[in-house]
């Protein structure tokens, strides 16, 4: 099986496979997607969330068939593709990020997977598109994925701008277990503080979880 750096090394290689092959695999959409990512960008791949995160994700958000779903940071589209396919009809999935070239790839894979009328992109600080953004809380999905020093300030935005019910997923929150060092790096301490910061957030109630890279999965009340 083709190995690719996906933040699970808290997770022995034989359980990590197991889990990859007893899970629905990505359809032809996505392996090619993944193949194309890692031939143009060979040094940013490990951006990727991993086959089984993404099926996961795909299942939640066909289970919640959001009408209103927010990604903050979009890299090369795999993770949007896996959100969008679970939107009501009508939904639509705003993606957030500021590289043209990543998300150049993830325009044409949106197209491929017949999803690029479902997909808006806004190009710029992500933080200030979510400011844009209607004050109500009228989002029932979003995800998190993005530069590590402004997970606080998008869940700021986020979570008052969610439905009662509605769900937010983080991710990289183990951060390749860096948040464990004794003197952690900048991006490290910035996802030990935001972990924190959410758990004390008693606007949601949360389950961290094991998948891929550490994955938040927080419930709006």
């Amino acid at each position: 099986m083709e190995r690719v750096a996906t933040g699970t090394e808290h997770v022995s290689p034989e359980i990590l496979d197991y889990v990859i092959s007893h899970s629905t695999p990505p359809d032809a959409v996505l392996d090619e997607l993944r193949k194309e990512t890692a031939r143009r960008f060979p040094d940013w791949a490990v951006l990727q969330i991993g086959r089984e995160q993404g099926t996961f994700m795909a299942l939640l958000s066909q289970v919640i068939a959001p009408r209103r779903a927010v990604e903050v940071g979009t890299f090369t589209g795999y993770s949007s593709i896996c959100l969008a396919r679970g939107l009501a009809p009508g939904g639509s999935l705003l993606c957030c990020d500021v590289n043209a070239d990543w998300t150049s790839l993830a325009r044409e894979y949106w197209q491929k997977a017949g999803l690029a009328d479902m997909i808006e992109l806004r190009l710029g600080p992500a933080a200030e598109t979510l400011r844009s953004l209607p004050a109500d809380a009228s989002l029932d999905l979003a995800f998190i994925d993005a530069d590590k020093t402004g997970y606080a300030t998008y869940w700021d935005e986020i979570v008052p701008r969610t439905r009662a019910g509605g769900i937010i997923l983080v991710d990289n929150t183990f951060l390749h277990g860096r948040i464990f060092d004794d003197d952690p790096d900048p991006d490290a301490r910035a996802i030990r503080d935001f972990n924190e910061h959410a758990l004390a957030d008693d606007r949601v109630e949360l389950a961290m979880l094991s998948v891929g890279d550490g994955l938040i999965f927080a419930r709006k009340k």
